[in-house]
């Protein structure tokens, strides 16, 4: 079985979650994506590489032809789990502290934390719980382009919550579109009790 996905034009990490969604659709075959960055030409083959594929890459006109060969799917054979739903949500707490990711052009940042939430309904196992103070709440609220990710976060049983005193003082509170209202309280306690917090 071959199949093709034209990834030319998106942003990251759409060419590699595609070709991923591709890969886990087929049982053997080839999957070939294409592309017109070299960003996402080697996050593909890199990929693809760690879950022991072949790969061939072909250039032609300025987009890349990246060729994944799959045998069969013996990776991925399932143990009987007495926990059905323990491999969905992980012991992980992320604190996002501002509606845009890293440092430097906010312009940028902002297509960065927009590719991050997605990214988060894309992987497993799931965070605990996302957690949004200070600028960060702005994303859980009308006009942000992210509510849709976040609130398919939320579908999948992770606790979204946002900071009351920081939508008070962005008076956007009555905006907040997804998740509950918290307090610093159950803020520390939820980042306490966790194993695992990462801050953004």
């Amino acid at each position: 079985m071959s199949t093709e996905v034209d990834a030319r034009g998106l942003q990251c990490p759409m060419p590699l979650i595609k070709t991923k969604k591709a890969l886990e659709a087929i049982e053997k075959g080839s999957v070939t994506t294409i592309v017109d960055s070299e960003v996402a030409r080697e996050n593909i083959s890199k990929f693809a590489k760690s879950m022991d594929y072949k790969v061939t890459i072909k250039e032609s006109q300025g987009d890349f032809y990246i060729d994944i060969f799959k045998e069969y799917k013996y990776r991925e054979v399932k143990m009987i789990d007495l926990e059905p739903d323990s491999h969905i949500i992980g012991d992980l707490v992320i604190v996002i502290g501002k509606d845009y990711l890293g440092e430097g052009s906010r312009e940028l940042g902002e297509i960065l934390m927009k590719g991050y939430l997605y990214t988060l309904t894309e992987v497993q196992p799931k965070p605990r719980a996302v957690i949004f103070i200070n600028g960060g709440v702005k994303l859980a609220c009308a006009g942000s382009e992210s509510l849709k990710n976040i609130r398919e976060l939320e579908e999948h049983g992770v606790e979204i919550l946002s900071c009351g005193t920081c939508l008070d003082y962005f008076k956007i509170k009555h905006e907040l579109m997804v998740g509950g209202i918290s307090n610093m309280y159950t803020i520390v306690e939820a980042m306490n009790k966790s194993k695992n917090t990462v801050q953004l």
